[in-house]
């Protein structure tokens, strides 16, 4: 398996919490699709991810948390548009964990992905 770059991890990471958490949405709810939409965007936030990652933070092993640590020390190219640059590491650093979750631990993964949307803002 090639080894990816923090970054890499973040940036498959972030597909993967989104696909979950839009068929969370779908799965749990009756809503028209603007309000899912609405939903989906708020939970997939770089705000949500990075308060996640400080609520889930407790609960990781060391493996998982030097991922976490090198993901928010990472350096990339640009930065977001609706956050601040802590958060927006933070943020990073929760979809590279969720990333490298994918590729190595599937039922972790289910298991800190439930976790972190049962941490609601």
């Amino acid at each position: 398996m090639k080894n990816y770059s923090m970054l890499e991890l973040a940036f498959l990471g972030d597909s993967v919490h989104t696909l979950f958490v839009r068929e969370n949405i779908l799965k749990n709810s009756c809503f028209k699709l603007n309000e899912i939409h609405k939903m989906s965007s708020r939970l997939c936030s770089a705000k949500f991810q990075s308060s996640a990652l400080d609520k889930l933070v407790s609960l990781l092993t060391d493996e998982e948390k030097e991922i976490v640590r090198m993901a928010r020390n990472s350096k990339p190219k640009h930065s977001a548009k609706n956050s601040d640059p802590a958060t927006y590491h933070k943020a990073t650093a929760f979809e590279a964990l969720i990333g490298w979750l994918y590729l190595n631990d599937r039922q972790r993964l289910e298991f800190i992905l439930t976790l972190s949307l049962n941490e609601k803002e």
